[in-house]
């Protein structure tokens, strides 16, 4: 008898993969319009920023847990599946981050990365110790890459990667793009744990959806080669985009991304 065709895999995949939205895209908004901005774009999955010079801060949310967690189940739908922070946090505020993400079933959190010129093994042993610690209530820890940090380098996230048991890159595309694309593409992909994703172009960080260089379609096939079975996280930088366009914007996102998928 034949093996069955195995054209259901890429179906099977694609269903694991799913289409959020960061609330950094409305980061001067209050958190909780925010909320409802991304909920009226028909988002069903949100990615929340925390920010302590934002509108949602960590030591404040994470001072109670409980209270923040009842005001998010009253107050929207949509469901959290990531937690990303701007800056780092006390080892107090990220064990309480985990314990907010085990009430919230998130197993996502991104952190930035410590900044250039940190000594390579003592960011091992402080991204040890936070995936230690996230590893016991069943959360992942992926390091964000952006300019000005150890991570802005694909080679140097993925050696702290291989460095740290169960660290994973939080990737962003825009900050890779001509020649090197595709070699980035392929380092990174079997440690992607999360993906940010915009319109740019090599001179441009952020531009119109359409009018950017980003090929979703090869960063979907790639990550499906490595099973990738996580969010794609529409994240524009506000200061970069109109707040009255940006809707728009995350909405051409949103339904480019959901036609692939």
């Amino acid at each position: 008898m034949e093996n069955p065709p195995v054209t259901g895999l890429a179906f099977e995949w694609s269903v694991c993969v799913f289409v959020s939205a960061s609330t950094r895209c409305f980061a001067e908004m209050d958190f909780w319009q925010a909320l409802r901005q991304i909920a009226d774009l028909e988002f069903d999955k949100v990615e929340i920023w925390m920010d302590e010079e934002g509108s949602l801060k960590p030591s404040v949310v994470l001072s109670n847990i409980d209270q923040f967690v009842s005001q998010l189940r009253d107050q929207t739908r949509l469901s959290p599946v990531a937690f990303t922070l701007a800056q780092d946090v006390s080892n107090e505020h990220f064990i309480e981050l985990c314990k907010l993400c085990k009430v919230l079933r998130v197993t996502q959190v991104n952190i930035p990365s410590d900044v250039l010129g940190t000594p390579f093994n003592s960011e091992i042993d402080r991204l040890k110790s936070l995936t230690k610690t996230a590893a016991v209530e069943g959360v992942r820890v992926a390091i964000r890459m952006e300019r000005g940090r150890l991570s802005e380098d694909a080679h140097t996230a993925v050696e702290l990667c291989q460095a740290v048991k169960g660290l994973g890159v939080a990737f962003d595309p825009s900050y890779f793009l001509g020649d090197i694309h595709e070699q980035v593409l392929a380092l990174v992909g079997p440690h992607c744990y999360h993906v940010h994703l915009r319109d740019s172009t090599e001179k441009e960080f952020q531009v119109q959806v359409g009018l950017g260089t980003i090929d979703y379609s090869r960063i979907i096939t790639v990550l499906e080669r490595h099973h990738y079975d996580r969010a794609l996280s529409v994240e524009l930088m506000p200061n970069l985009v109109a707040q009255d366009q940006r809707p728009l914007e995350l909405r051409k996102l949103r339904m480019l991304l959901d036609s692939l998928l």
